[in-house]
């Protein structure tokens, strides 16, 4: 007698997700495979458009440079040196030179120079500066004999040691210049020039001086004629005052 076979047992099966494994959410993989496709695809096939970015790039980065180093100060601007400095050069060059007669070309030259850089900061008008008034020292002059006539020639330094050389100029038109010296080691003297003050122009200026006084102790004794002066005033502060005259020679004038 044929049996018959028991039916099989049918197990059910349930799939659970594994959080470790997670799938991403299927746009997402999508968008992300999409754009490393096209990414590729663009790599690939326009290399240009890659090498085109990175030149942009560096082109940005060249043009912030450039436009940061333009808002810097010149080097020439940060080199160029201030009125202080060019007058305590100038002053320093022309110290202890007897008046610039101890200099060679050279050092004259050099003075010279300094003197064209500070007249580039010069007031407007500097005949009209109320800065020119007061006692100047003649601490420099290019020509010797421009400043003491035949007292500063050489022979004259042998025979007057000059002790000083003053400018006094007076509101609104007095001109005093006096030179103090020692003749012949032991007789004290002065030799005095009064003058009236011109303005030509905003820079010139005309002294006319009476015959000049020499005084040697007790006696005073008036000789020669009336003599005239022009000068540019090249330079004023409250420290030095630059002049050149109409011949060419340059004093440097140091107040007292």
């Amino acid at each position: 007698m044929a049996t018959t076979p028991a039916p099989a047992t049918i197990y059910p099966i349930t799939f659970r997700r594994d959080p470790a494994r997670h799938i991403p959410n299927q746009s997402l993989l999508h968008n992300s495979i999409s754009s490393a496709s096209s990414t590729a695809t663009t790599t690939t096939a326009f290399p240009h458009l890659r090498l085109r970015r990175r030149g942009t790039h560096n082109a940005d980065r060249i043009l912030a440079s450039v436009s940061s180093s333009s808002a810097k100060p010149k080097e020439s601007e940060q080199m160029r040196p201030s009125p202080v400095d060019l007058v305590d050069s100038i002053l320093y060059k022309v110290t202890q030179t007897d008046r610039g007669v101890l200099l060679t070309s050279d050092e004259h030259q050099k003075v010279a120079e300094v003197a064209q850089e500070l007249h580039k900061f010069c007031v407007d008008k500097p005949v009209k500066c109320p800065l020119i008034f007061g006692e100047w020292d003649v601490v420099y002059c290019s020509v010797p004999t421009s400043p003491g006539g035949g007292y500063r020639s050489a022979l004259g330094r042998l025979i007057f040691k000059t002790n000083e050389m003053i400018q006094v100029i007076q509101a609104p038109d007095t001109v005093r210049n006096k030179v103090s010296f020692c003749a012949f080691g032991f007789f004290k003297g002065q030799v005095v020039l009064e003058g009236k003050l011109k303005a030509l122009d905003d820079k010139w200026i005309q002294v006319i001086f009476e015959p000049p006084v020499l005084t040697i102790g007790a006696f005073d004794y008036k000789y020669g004629g009336q003599s005239e002066v022009k000068l540019e005033i090249t330079y004023v502060d409250e420290k030095i005052r630059l002049g050149k005259g109409s011949r060419g020679s340059m004093f440097v004038f140091q107040r007292r």
